[in-house]
């Protein structure tokens, strides 16, 4: 398997946004629920540049498996600029292999080169493969937003995952933990 950047051509990314309406078909590991059309992708992945703002593709005998992309978190608020956003999705076909662990190993290594200082991953709590993943690579429960998808009446919370890159991350000094809330106060 090899992992390069993604290719500006209609096919690849028509594969991209496959696996990523996979997710939306299968519940719980995206907040959408409709699948996106080629159109929108095709003008997501260009909204960005690939140097600032990579889409990663992972390549098996010349088919895209899977994919990751590094993105602005809360685009621009310039406090927030050495912060980004990493989202994942492996083909269903391809899951368990190894990919997902491959494609964020591969950004690791490359976000020093991106000027990045911390790395925010924003999952759904019911999403354990992605939460196991990423507790992998020593991200952290930074935050929990509960209950706030609905998915046709059954509620989900959205986790936020951090990975202070190149330093610590800041320790509290005292955790409360509320209604199954952990709250950090400083």
């Amino acid at each position: 398997m090899s992992i390069r950047l993604a290719s500006i051509n209609e096919a690849e990314i028509a594969r991209i946004n496959d696996i990523y309406n996979e997710s939306a078909v299968r519940k719980f590991l995206t907040a959408d629920t409709e699948p996106t059309t080629l159109t929108d992708r095709i003008k997501w992945l260009l909204a960005y540049n690939q140097t600032e703002y990579p889409v990663y593709v992972a390549v098996q005998n010349y088919e895209v498996v899977g994919w990751i992309a590094i993105r602005p978190y809360r685009e621009g608020r310039a406090a927030l600029k050495h912060t980004k956003e990493v989202s994942y999705y492996v083909s269903k076909d391809w899951e368990r292999q190894g990919i997902g662990t491959q494609l964020l190993q591969h950004v690791l290594n490359e976000v020093p080169n991106l000027a990045v200082r911390n790395l925010v991953a924003i999952v759904l709590e019911k999403n354990l493969g992605s939460i196991k993943l990423l507790e992998k690579f020593n991200f952290r429960r930074w935050g929990l937003l509960p209950a706030v998808a609905d998915f046709n009446g059954e509620l989900c919370g959205h986790l936020y995952f951090g990975l202070a890159i190149g330093q610590e991350a800041p320790v509290s000094r005292k955790s409360i933990i509320d209604n199954n809330i952990l709250s950090f106060v400083y």
